[in-house]
């Protein structure tokens, strides 16, 4: 017999509790347990219930849905995904950061009697919540104190440029914090970054690790050309690849269809930096479900470039890592905090050609 899956459900609004507790309820395997109205009544029935998952709005009364994350986080680690309505792409990302494994948002605000639309993914991340490393997702809710950015490689610029391919999903965020926050501006690279993420909220997220790393980041735009030192983060909803010339690559954004399920896919970037690059070009896969990456991989390497996953270890979900891994295509598997100087030393060891 298939053990359920005890659910704390958190919203302000009685209609909504009830809502979201049937729709979750029309799988099988999930239960909810228990429902709360602020983040305060959120924070004593996870110490008491102790759940599997708690679904988790951003507005409420008394104490919003961040701070009772944060609380939830230090007083009682468990996984949560947020299902709000608010319009804030930057308080959504925020969650992520804090620790919640995934971010649903209510199609039509904050009281959504048409949820329905939704279901299929809430239910998905409840499950997935299950899932996660729960050590990594409280390890990376503590303030964040990286060394200082790594020097850049000696030479490189000249004689042609790398260009870096990165995939994530759940953790992502995170992740691509730690990573970026270490590689020096002077990089010769241009970073091209698909994290699994729904549209309207790359932007922000684009934002967040601009403020934080020495390289330029910034949410991708159709026709752009991707220069050095610059980091571009796919648009959520589409998919990104570059094309163009080698030397001169240009970012073109396509709404073609999902591959490997989800859009942006991390395989469709890295084959075509793999077919534009050649072997001047690096795949890294970080934490997150599914295979996402590992196709991408292949092609990298079959180029004759260099390709990296992060390991279980350091990784919130292990799924997108360890499916490139067992397929063969991983020049290194390396903590999430080696992976940074990995990427410099491989840069100064190995100059590109035009």
């Amino acid at each position: 017999m298939t053990v359920a899956i005890d659910v704390l459900v958190v919203d302000d609004s009685p209609l909504m509790r009830r809502i979201i507790t049937r729709l979750l309820e029309s799988d099988p395997r999930i239960r909810v347990v228990s429902t709360a109205g602020d983040g305060y009544e959120a924070i004593e029935k996870v110490e008491a219930i102790r759940p599997d998952v708690v679904t988790l709005d951003i507005e409420m009364p008394r104490m919003d849905g961040l701070e009772a994350l944060r609380q939830i986080m230090q007083r009682a680690p468990t996984p949560v995904v947020m299902l709000s309505g608010v319009k804030e792409a930057s308080a959504a990302v925020q969650a992520l950061e804090l620790g919640a494994v995934e971010f649903v948002a209510k199609p039509s605000g904050t009281i959504s009697i048409d949820l329905y639309k939704v279901r299929d993914e809430l239910i998905g991340k409840v499950k997935l919540a299950t899932l996660v490393n729960l050590d990594r997702v409280v390890a990376r809710t503590g303030p964040i104190t990286p060394p200082p950015p790594l020097s850049p490689p000696m030479g490189g610029m000249k004689g042609g440029a790398w260009m870096l391919a990165v995939g994530a999903s759940t953790g992502g965020p995170r992740a691509l914090d730690q990573v970026l926050r270490r590689l020096p501006a002077g990089l010769p690279a241009g970073v091209l970054i698909v994290q699994h993420m729904p549209a309207g909220f790359t932007a922000s997220f684009a934002q967040r690790l601009n403020q934080r790393s020495p390289l330029h980041v910034e949410e991708a735009r159709d026709g752009q050309e991707v220069t050095t030192g610059s980091a571009y983060v796919a648009p959520g909803g589409v998919h990104m690849v570059v094309t163009g010339e080698r030397g001169r690559p240009t970012i073109c954004l396509q709404d073609t269809p999902k591959v490997n399920s989800v859009r942006p896919s991390a395989d469709v970037l890295m084959g075509s930096v793999a077919r534009l690059n050649g072997a001047c070009s690096m795949g890294i896969v970080l934490t997150g479900m599914g295979s996402d990456g590992a196709e991408g991989l292949a092609q990298i390497k079959a180029a004759g470039g260099l390709t990296l996953a992060q390991d279980k270890e350091s990784s919130v979900i292990f799924g997108m890592p360890k499916a490139a891994i067992e397929r063969g295509v991983v020049d290194g598997v390396l903590s999430l905090s080696k992976i940074p100087r990995a990427i410099v030393t491989a840069m100064q060891e190995r100059k590109c050609h035009d």
